[in-house]
């Protein structure tokens, strides 16, 4: 079971090619109900898009475009992105490319 993210206002526009993500929590708890010790439990690979920037220019001089759009739910490379703490809150912000698929 996964945490949903709170929808919030940013002032934070990322610049071109990033995403700024809210990683998801995920629970500790199995599906057979054992509790999982923080120390043990993963990196979140999910997230929820806050903020796109704008096209990213590629060496090649072609544009590469935000593969998902603000409120999209998307799986990122687990040891992608850069976090960032806001107001006390853990974001991330991630490559154009860290990003893996959308969930629909």
């Amino acid at each position: 079971m996964v945490k949903k993210a709170t929808k919030k206002s940013f002032n934070i526009h990322p610049t071109a090619g990033y995403l700024l993500i809210e990683p998801l929590e995920a629970t500790n708890k199995t599906s057979s109900g054992i509790y999982i010790p923080d120390s043990t439990s993963e990196k979140p690979v999910k997230g929820i898009v806050l903020a796109v920037g704008e096209a990213e220019i590629t060496e090649n001089g072609s544009k590469r475009l935000a593969p998902a759009k603000v409120g999209d739910t998307v799986i990122y490379k687990k040891w992608g992105g850069n976090e960032v703490k806001i107001d006390g809150k853990e974001y991330l912000f991630a490559k154009f490319e860290d990003i893996l698929a959308l969930e629909k």
